[in-house]
């Protein structure tokens, strides 16, 4: 267990910062124990289902809940560069938008919110140093989600190594679209790897994520190859992976790599409504949750082809 206390010292890293969208404290399906889970924004994939499309754009945008707008023009009069306009509803000129945050700061019901601020590693560590004990009673620790965290490589690094060096556990949580190069560099300072694999066929990839999976696949390997500790994460999305012939080209190319480890995550609507407040089209609009039944059918699958697997992380 991780006993160290990691109090952050302001003097003791780079002014490196990172663009963070969320903090979340007490979070229990990111890794062992009790964790608190970093979110960075900017992801090199355009997963349909993506339930954190907030995460995507790897600079901060501004959400707008419809319902809490009261109307009362306090964002348009405050925005500095005329991208809104207020008649029967709230219309915003994208092109005009510098994504500044000003509307939201004069906003009084919040209908109007910045999705990304930047923070420093000494201020990360602040929030995080917060739960010390909880980590230390449950060998908890910090996970670094997104997002995709390796597109700010230099941010996590300097992250994970401030954190892993002062005794707190440490997880990243990655889809692996990132250059080789920069997955070794994180390694030494991760303690354990969530490794997302989508979907095994590279056309069907490319579809339903906009990217092939030819080096994800790699970087796997590599990481496998090095003895890193490596949960494979498949999330379940009806219609898309949950069939026969993507189990099969699972389990046969994790099989050698000695990868036993899977955890299923059944697709949910959570997100859906970030969808439109965000301006953006929800591809799995209609597209119900796997159930219970077909979920434990997928682990009984895989589970006879010697697999550890747990439903939901």
């Amino acid at each position: 267990m991780h006993t160290a206390q990691i109090a952050p010292d302001p003097t003791a890293y780079e002014p490196t910062k990172g663009l963070v969208f969320n903090i979340m404290r007490f979070a229990l399906h990111d890794g062992p124990g009790i964790r608190t889970t970093v979110f960075l924004k900017g992801c090199p994939l355009r997963c349909w289902w993506c339930h954190n499309p907030e995460s995507q754009q790897a600079q901060p945008e501004v959400i707008h809940f419809e319902e809490r707008c009261i109307r009362c023009g306090e964002c348009v009069r405050a925005c500095p560069h005329g991208a809104l306009a207020l008649d029967e509803q709230l219309r915003l000129d994208a092109d005009r938008c510098e994504r500044c945050g000003e509307c939201a700061e004069a906003c009084p019901t919040d209908a109007r919110q910045l999705a990304g601020r930047w923070m420093s590693v000494p201020e990360v560590l602040a929030e995080v140093a917060r739960d010390q004990v909880f980590y230390d009673e449950s060998g908890g620790g910090m996970t670094v989600s997104g997002g995709e965290p390796l597109m700010q490589r230099e941010f996590v690094e300097a992250l994970l190594a401030a954190a892993h060096g002062r005794g707190l556990h440490t997880v990243l949580d990655t889809c692996g679209l990132a250059h080789a190069r920069v997955l070794e560099r994180v390694r030494p300072h991760v303690d354990l790897f969530l490794y997302d694999l989508k979907v095994m066929d590279r056309a069907a990839h490319r579809r339903y994520t906009g990217a092939r999976n030819d080096r994800i696949l790699r970087n796997l390997q590599s990481l496998a190859g090095s003895g890193a500790a490596v949960i494979v994460r498949l999330p379940v999305i009806p219609g898309v992976n949950d069939g026969a012939a993507n189990l099969d080209a699972l389990c046969a190319f994790l099989t050698p790599l000695g990868l036993r480890a899977i955890d299923l995550l059944p697709y949910h609507r959570i997100g859906s409504d970030k969808y439109q407040r965000l301006h953006l089209v929800d591809r799995m609009n209609g597209v119900a949750p796997p159930s219970a039944e077909h979920m434990d059918a997928l682990a009984d699958r895989l589970r006879r082809d010697g697999f550890a697997v747990r439903i939901g992380g």
